[in-house]
């Protein structure tokens, strides 16, 4: 199974993520800012990455645009569930144009989960 590194801000929706992941056979680490994902991407490249888009210190965007740059092979879904003003859908489509080659609006269930880590993983 793949090595997945999981980028989100809200504790139990990233200890649930990484408790789906787990039970599917993955090998997971987290961490709960962009910052810290950057930090954990870089000691140890992961096969896939999952990162939330709005966060504080720093967003996803910037992570995948440096993820990328570091990387433009690793593999990138990107999650969101949109702000106030700013819908899921707009983040999500960014995301894709700077190289997301999945992307999930929140809330989201577990098939629909995998089903995106498997053709993000093809």
């Amino acid at each position: 199974m793949a090595k997945i590194l999981v980028i989100e801000d809200d504790t139990q929706f990233c200890q649930m993520l990484a408790q789906m992941l787990i039970q599917a056979g993955h090998e997971v680490e987290t961490a709960l800012n962009g910052v810290l994902g950057l930090e954990r991407f870089r000691q140890s490249i992961p096969d896939l990455v999952i990162t939330d888009i709005m966060m504080p210190e720093k967003d996803g965007i910037d992570v995948i645009v440096d993820i990328k740059r570091q990387n433009a092979e690793v593999r990138i879904i990107a999650i969101s569930g949109g702000r106030r003003a700013i819908t899921p859908q707009f983040n999500l489509d960014s995301a894709a144009l700077i190289g997301a080659v999945q992307v999930l609006a929140k809330p989201f269930n577990r098939e629909q989960l995998l089903a995106a880590i498997a053709a993000a993983l093809e």
